[in-house]
């Protein structure tokens, strides 16, 4: 588990070695004012202070508990034998104590190294005590009793901050677990949104604009055919392909439009599906010359704007997929609906193919086609043989009852 950045023993270390010098300049100042204490003790309890003070300039304890080491051991050792050294000179000095058992808990490495600490600084402390009182029974039971609940007072209190302590390094760790997975979560999402945004834009642009592009080059190829025959052209008719290929131009034109908008189909812009089917069925009959024919069966209502998008793309792209490689005389375009679902069917008499064959892939534009379907709960069936033509069919489901009777409006 990770660490925080800054232990919370040493985010307060300022706070800390300003309460030690601080103390250590007040106990001093009353050891020099004190009048009951006489020259020689407060000669020799200032040497304990300076010993003390200068362990601590030269040996620089660090108050981060996971990284004590020597130097904050040797302090310590050195503070406790000299306050036990104090607490014998002068018993006043026993107020050390405040600074000692709170630097116990700061530099010790471990809670069971603080705990023998805490315990050698009441025993160091009684010694002191005792050795001024005399080692008597009286002394002993005046002292150790209060050394007793000093040390206990020291390492319950010492033994519940640390374990607040740790308790919140944990906690910071988790945080920063959680805040790293969470970012990499919202890349991960970020970055599949990307990609699904892509994956829309190009399916979107192979069943419109490359489509349209496609029958523009077919239209202008038989005009160009026509002209190189070397017989005389009809006016009619080359006009009729002219025509068709600015009619073709247009519509491209308002699907890159739409696109750039807010990929609203063009076909359904101000239309219903039905219309919007024959439409298109009337355009690829003209640009083909394959005889195509519209059947409406049942009730349309309640689809929403994507579900009849899903359907008017999947007839641009079966229609597409007539022209480019079924070599079919006529092609049927039904529109059913009924109480679950609506669907549309392309039927062809082109010369098929086997759907199975060595294990044939779907084409990028069938694929598109079934992810569209599943997309909304819907799917993809595709019937085919060699010499019998196809039928591609897409079947969505009614949208729910609240989006119902939501129509594509311009």
């Amino acid at each position: 588990m990770s660490v925080p950045a800054v232990h919370a023993w040493n985010r307060s270390q300022r706070g800390w070695t300003l309460g030690f010098w601080l103390l250590m300049t007040l106990i001093a100042l009353g050891l020099l004012t004190s009048p009951e204490v006489s020259g020689g003790r407060r000669l020799s309890g200032l040497a304990c202070l300076a010993v003390i003070v200068v362990a601590f300039r030269v040996l620089r304890p660090d108050a981060w508990r996971p990284s004590s080491g020597p130097a904050e051991v040797t302090y310590l050792l050195i503070a406790i034998v000299t306050t036990g050294v104090a607490a014998a000179v002068e018993s006043s000095l026993t107020v050390l104590l405040s600074v000692i058992y709170a630097q116990v808990w700061l530099f010790s490495p471990t809670l069971r190294v603080g705990l023998w600490f805490s315990a050698l600084t009441g025993l160091s402390v009684a010694v002191g005590l005792m050795t001024a009182e005399g080692w008597t029974y009286e002394a002993a039971r005046v002292t150790l009793p209060v050394m007793l609940v000093s040390t206990a007072f020291s390492s319950a209190l010492g033994l519940w901050i640390s374990r607040i302590i740790d308790q919140s390094a944990e906690r910071a760790g988790l945080i920063q677990e959680l805040e790293k997975a969470r970012a990499e979560l919202g890349a991960a999402y970020h970055t599949q949104g990307v990609q699904a945004e892509r994956e829309r834009l190009a399916r979107e642009i192979h069943d419109t604009l490359a489509q349209g592009y496609t029958s523009i080059i077919m239209l202008s190829q038989v005009a160009q055919a026509a002209l190189d025959s070397g017989r005389p052209a009809d006016p009619g008719k080359l006009r009729e392909r002219l025509n068709l290929i600015e009619d073709v131009a247009r519509e491209n034109l308002g699907e890159a439009r739409a696109l750039v908008a807010a990929f609203a189909p063009v076909g359904l812009d101000g239309a219903t599906l039905a219309d919007a089917v024959r439409r298109l069925v009337s355009r690829f009959g003209a640009e083909t010359q394959i005889a195509s024919e519209v059947t409406v069966d049942g009730e349309l209502t309640g689809l929403t704007r994507d579900l009849e998008v899903v359907l008017l793309r999947s007839a641009q792209e079966a229609l597409a997929n007539v022209r480019r490689h079924s070599g079919a005389a006529s092609v049927t375009v039904r529109l059913v609906g009924d109480e679950n679902h609506v669907r549309i069917e392309i039927c062809d008499d082109g010369k098929g193919f086997d759907v199975w064959g060595k294990n044939r892939p779907l084409g990028f534009g069938l694929t598109g086609m079934r992810d569209r379907a599943q997309a909304c709960g819907g799917e993809l069936l595709l019937i085919s043989s060699p010499g019998k033509g196809t039928r591609v069919t897409v079947r969505v489901p009614h949208a729910p009852a609240a989006d119902e009777g939501e129509k594509v409006s311009s």
